[in-house]
This record gives C-alpha cells, sequence and structure tokens, in this order.
C-alpha cells in the first residue's frame, strides 16, 4: 500500500529545482517501509515506485540505486538503533550522499557538468533531506499511538525470527 500511494503521489507532487526535482515523498516512503517493514520490503518499494515513476514519465534511471541505497541504510541504521532519527539519518545518507555519488558519473553523460554539479546533487540532497524530516516528524507522531508502536514491534519480531 506504501508503495502504491508513493508511486502515485510522487509521481505528480515534486519541488521544482532548476533542472533537478525534489520528491520528498519518495523519502518518506523509503524511512516509513524501513521502520515498518524493514529491509527487505523497503529495498523491493524503492524499487517499485523508481520503477512505476519511470513508466510514468516523472522519474529518472538516478532514482533507483539511490533510493535503493537509502532504503536498505535506513533499515540497518534502524534495526541496529530502534531510533527513528537513525533511519532518518540513513536515509539522507544512503540517498542524498552514496546514491548522488553513484549516480552522479551517470548525471555528467546525461546533464553535463555545470547541471550535474548545481542541480543534481543539490537536488538529490535536499530531496532525501526533506524526506527524512517529514519522516522523523510523522513517525514520532505517528509512534505516540500505542496501538501503532505494538504493531511495528510486532513485524520487528516476526522479522527476526525469519
Amino acid at each position: 500500500m506504501i508503495t502504491a500511494l508513493t508511486a502515485a503521489s510522487s509521481s505528480f507532487i515534486y519541488i521544482p529545482a532548476g533542472a533537478a526535482r525534489i520528491f520528498p515523498i519518495q523519502h518518506l516512503a523509503n524511512v516509513l517501509t524501513a521502520v515498518m517493514l524493514g529491509p527487505a520490503y523497503a529495498v523491493a518499494g524503492a524499487f517499485t515506485v523508481s520503477l512505476l515513476r519511470n513508466l510514468t514519465g516523472t522519474g529518472s534511471i538516478f532514482a533507483f540505486p539511490g533510493s535503493m541505497i537509502g532504503a536498505l541504510l535506513a533499515s540497518i541504521l534502524y534495526k541496529k538503533t530502534k531510533a527513528v532519527a537513525f533511519a532518518c539519518l540513513g536515509e539522507v545518507i544512503g540517498t542524498g550522499v552514496i546514491g548522488a555519488l553513484c549516480c552522479y558519473p551517470i548525471a555528467l553523460l546525461f546533464l553535463g557538468k555545470k547541471i550535474a554539479l548545481l542541480g543534481f546533487l543539490p537536488a538529490f540532497i535536499l530531496s532525501s533531506f526533506t524526506g527524512a524530516i517529514i519522516a522523523f516528524i510523522l513517525l514520532k507522531v505517528l509512534l505516540k499511538n500505542s496501538y501503532l508502536k505494538k504493531t511495528i514491534f510486532q513485524n520487528d519480531m516476526v522479522n527476526r525470527r525469519m
């Protein structure tokens, strides 16, 4: 469900940033999926959303590795620390830094040096940072609800048994 909502909403909701676009909802979904469902679902969700966005014409080839690295790192850090802040930090480092640096050579080829450096890199960093901040606030509010906290904890226990 998170994947379907993210694909639909992030295809139309973005912040124009010069030659680039900022998609905070996709990064929000990466963190939510990482915290609530774990690494496998987070990576699969990030891949699916990137694929669907590419098919609708609003995605880019840069979203695949960046989002998957961010979702995986968010999951790993959350699993190790049980802290929402670390899940959000994982998204920013994974997508905004590692993902951006991995995709930078491709951006150079397709966008040129000036746009890749001044448009692509800042947009990747801002997008993941914005999504992570929204995720942090949303998860803090949601985790105050004891039912949701119990559900997340139960999912975590199921994932540990596997």
